[in-house]
C-alpha cells in the first residue's frame, strides 16, 4: 500500500498510549470518565436531533445549524472515543492500521466540518443581527440547506489530500506507539520512517488554512454584531445579544487556540509541549465543545426549553392520569 523500500518491514498494527505518564491505577477512573464524556455527548445531542425530526416549529435555519452540528459532534465521539476507552476499560490501545487511517481521516474531516458549521452559524447571526429585515430573504431553510450540504461535503476535501498523501508517499516501518488518545496526522508523521518534510508543510498549510480562514470571518462578523449592538437602545436587549454572543465567542476560542498551539509547536523552535500536555490540549477542544454545545446552543434556547417544558408536562400528566375502570352498561327494557 505504501511506497518506499521493500526491505522495511511494514507496520500492521499501531498502539493508542493515550497519556504516556498515566499511572496503570487511574485506567478505569480515566475509562469511566470518557465513558461518561461519550454518552452525554450522544444522549445530549441526539436528543435535539430528536426535537427537530418531532417539532415542526424548530424547521428553520438557526435550528438546520444546530441539528448539522449535533450530526458532526455525535459522529466525532463516535469515531475518537470507543478506542480511547478500550485503551484505559481493558488495556488495549491495539488499532489495525487501516482503521487507524480511516480515524485519521475521519478526526480531521469532523474537525474541518465543525470549522466550516461555526462559520455559517457566525455568518447567520451577524445577517439575523446586522440585517434584520433582510434576513428572512436571505436565508431561507433552502439556502441554510445548501450551505449545510456544501459543508459537509467540501470538509472532505482538505483531508482527503492528506490522506492521499500519507497513502501515496508514507512509510511506517519502526516504531508503532502513538502518543495520543487518537490517530492524527501530527502523531503519525512522528512514526514514519519517509522523508516528510514536503508532506508536512503541505498538512500544515491545510491544517492553518482551514482553521485561520473560518476564523477571521467568525472574528469580523462577531465584531460587527459588537458595533450593531452597541447601537442598540435597549438595554436588554443588549445584555441578552452580549450574553449569547460572548457564551458562543468563548466556546470558539476553546476550539481555535488550543488546536493552533498543538498544529505550530513543531513549526516554532521556541515553543516546546509535553507529550501530556499535547495530549490535554487535544482533548481540549476535541471533547468539551461536542459536550458543551447542546446546552450552549440549544437547551439555552427559550424555543426548546419551551418544548422540553412540555414535553415534561405531557409525560408527568400521563403518569398521574387515574386509570378510569372499565364499566358494563346495563340495558333495561
Amino acid at each position: 500500500m505504501f511506497e518506499g523500500d521493500e526491505n522495511y518491514t511494514r507496520v500492521s498494527e499501531f498502539v493508542i498510549v493515550g497519556f504516556p505518564g498515566l499511572h496503570p491505577s487511574f485506567f478505569q477512573l480515566v475509562a469511566w470518565f470518557f465513558f461518561c464524556v461519550y454518552v452525554t455527548t450522544v444522549a445530549g445531542n441526539f436528543l435535539l436531533v430528536v426535537l427537530f425530526a418531532l417539532e415542526h416549529s424548530l424547521q428553520k435555519p438557526m435550528y438546520i445549524i444546530m441539528l448539522s452540528l449535533a450530526l458532526s459532534d455525535i459522529g466525532f465521539a463516535t469515531v475518537a472515543l470507543p478506542n480511547l476507552i478500550a485503551r484505559w476499560w481493558w488495556n488495549d490501545g491495539r488499532i489495525s492500521f487501516h482503521t487507524c487511517m480511516f480515524q485519521e481521516q475521519m478526526i480531521h474531516y469532523f474537525g474541518t466540518l465543525n470549522s466550516l458549521i461555526m462559520l455559517t452559524m457566525a455568518m447567520d447571526r451577524y445577517l439575523a443581527i446586522c440585517h434584520p429585515l433582510r434576513y428572512p430573504m436571505l436565508m431561507t431553510n433552502r439556502t441554510m440547506s445548501g450551505l449545510t450540504v456544501f459543508s459537509w461535503i467540501s470538509a472532505q476535501v482538505a483531508p482527503g489530500i492528506v490522506t492521499i498523501d500519507f497513502s501515496r508517499k508514507v512509510s511506517f516501518c519502526g516504531p508503532n506507539r502513538i502518543l495520543h488518545v487518537y490517530c492524527d496526522a501530527v502523531a503519525l508523521t512522528r512514526l514514519s520512517c519517509s522523508n516528510m518534510v514536503a508532506i508536512n508543510n503541505s498538512s500544515y498549510g491545510l491544517a492553518m488554512f482551514v482553521l485561520l480562514v473560518p476564523l477571521s470571518l467568525i472574528i469580523f462578523s462577531y465584531i460587527s454584531i459588537i458595533v450593531t449592538v452597541m447601537r442598540m437602545a435597549n438595554a436588554q436587549g443588549r445584555r441578552k445579544t452580549f450574553s449569547t454572543c460572548g457564551t458562543q465567542g468563548c466556546l470558539i476560542l476553546i476550539y481555535y487556540i488550543p488546536r493552533f498551539i498543538v498544529y505550530s509547536t513543531p513549526y516554532m523552535p521556541n515553543l516546546t509541549i509535553t507529550p501530556d500536555l499535547r495530549v490535554v490540549l487535544s482533548l481540549i477542544y476535541s471533547l468539551f465543545p461536542p459536550v458543551a454545545n447542546p446546552f450552549i446552543y440549544c437547551f439555552r434556547t427559550k424555543e426548546i426549553r419551551t418544548i422540553l417544558g412540555r414535553w415534561r408536562q405531557r409525560w408527568g400528566n400521563s403518569r398521574t392520569e387515574p386509570h378510569k375502570p372499565n364499566t358494563v352498561a346495563v340495558i333495561t327494557r
